[in-house]
């Protein structure tokens, strides 16, 4: 199957918020989200929106896991925030145990997806983020399965291939 990236540009941290809300209103539990781009792209920015989509309830602050490396949120929908900004690859990735949060039913967010040691994840979205100035970033989406086609065509103003959204 050909993998069609769709990608949005936000001009606002609301209007990356906004995204990550946009997303959280067509998930359904179980979905792997891994996420990449370099320090300050909007990734903990988008991953608020989605916190938000999914009701976290408003006690719960939503934060980077740099040193926490996992942070659980309760809502409509699990949330499992992971940063592995900090993890070395091997035995300290393998102690966080991921595979089980992707098979929890949880919504699993992952910042740096890149640097994951090779576990099993053969489907997921991957959203790229890229600084564009202080204001503009531009998100990729590039799904991975036909699950996250399904997704994708589902989220409002992004669902035709290779689209482009400006929020």
């Amino acid at each position: 199957m050909k993998t069609s990236e769709h990608h949005a540009t936000t001009s606002s941290p609301e209007g990356t918020r906004a995204l990550g809300r946009a997303l959280a209103g067509v998930l359904r539990g179980g979905e792997i989200l891994g996420l990449s781009g370099d320090l300050g792209s909007g990734k903990t920015c988008f991953v608020h929106g989605l916190a938000e989509g999914l009701e976290v309830g408003g006690n719960s602050w939503v934060r980077s896991p740099t040193f926490t490396l996992v942070n659980e949120y309760e809502g409509r929908l699990p949330l499992v925030h992971v940063d592995l900004f900090r993890v070395a690859q091997g035995a300290e990735m393998e102690d966080l145990h991921l595979e089980e949060y992707f098979t929890s039913g949880s919504v699993c967010v992952i910042e740096w997806f890149e640097r994951l040691d090779a576990v099993g994840v053969d489907e997921f979205l991957g959203i790229a983020f890229r600084y564009v100035d202080e204001e503009h970033r531009e998100l990729r989406f590039i799904p991975h399965g036909r699950r996250y086609e399904e997704l994708l065509a589902a989220l409002p103003g992004i669902g035709g291939a290779d689209t482009t959204l400006t929020c």
